[in-house]
C-alpha cells in the first residue's frame, strides 16, 4: 500500500513535469512566434479551458500524495524521509513560483490589452525563460521521489 502510494506521487509528479515542459516546447513557442497576435490568438484559444484547469488539479493532488508518502514513510530511514520531505518541498516550490511569479506575467499575457508589444515581448520571455526553473523543479522532486523508492526497494530486498 505505501509503495503504491509512492508510485502515484510519481506518476503524478511526472505528468505535471511533463505537461510543464509541453507548455515550454509548444505552447510558449507559439505564444511568442507573432506577438501581438500570437498572444491575441492563444487568449482565443484559452476563453474555454486553459492549462490552468489541468494544473488546479493535479498540482494540489500532487503535494497531498507527496505529503501522504512522506507520513506513510516517516518510521522509514533517515535518507529516505529526507528524500520524501526535499521532494515535497520542491513541489510547494513550484506552485509558491506559480503564484508568485507567473500568475502576474500571465495577467500581463492574456488579459491585459494587447498594445504594449515590448512589454508582451518582454513579458513572454522571461515567462518562457523561468518556465524551464520551474520544470527543473520538478524534475528534481521526481528524482528525489524515484531515489526514495530505489532506497525503499534497496532496504527490503
Amino acid at each position: 500500500m505505501k509503495t503504491i502510494a509512492l508510485f502515484a506521487s510519481i506518476s503524478i509528479a511526472s505528468g505535471l513535469m511533463f505537461a510543464n515542459v509541453y507548455t515550454s516546447v509548444v505552447d510558449a513557442k507559439s505564444w511568442g512566434s507573432d506577438i501581438p497576435g500570437s498572444i491575441a490568438a492563444a487568449r482565443e484559444y484559452f476563453k474555454t479551458v486553459s492549462p490552468a484547469n489541468f494544473f488546479r488539479i493535479f498540482s494540489p493532488l500532487n503535494q497531498m500524495l507527496a505529503l501522504a508518502v512522506l507520513v506513510l514513510f516517516w518510521k522509514s530511514s533517515s535518507p529516505i524521509r529526507m528524500c520524501l520531505a526535499a521532494a515535497l518541498v520542491l513541489y510547494v516550490l513550484s506552485d509558491v513560483i506559480t503564484f508568485a511569479y507567473f500568475y502576474p506575467r500571465n495577467e500581463i499575457m492574456f488579459r491585459a490589452a494587447l498594445n504594449d508589444v515590448t512589454l508582451l515581448r518582454k513579458t513572454w520571455a522571461s515567462w518562457s525563460a523561468m518556465n524551464w526553473v520551474r520544470s527543473s523543479i520538478l524534475l528534481a522532486g521526481v528524482i528525489l521521489s524515484c531515489v526514495s523508492l530505489h532506497k525503499i526497494y534497496s532496504i527490503e530486498g
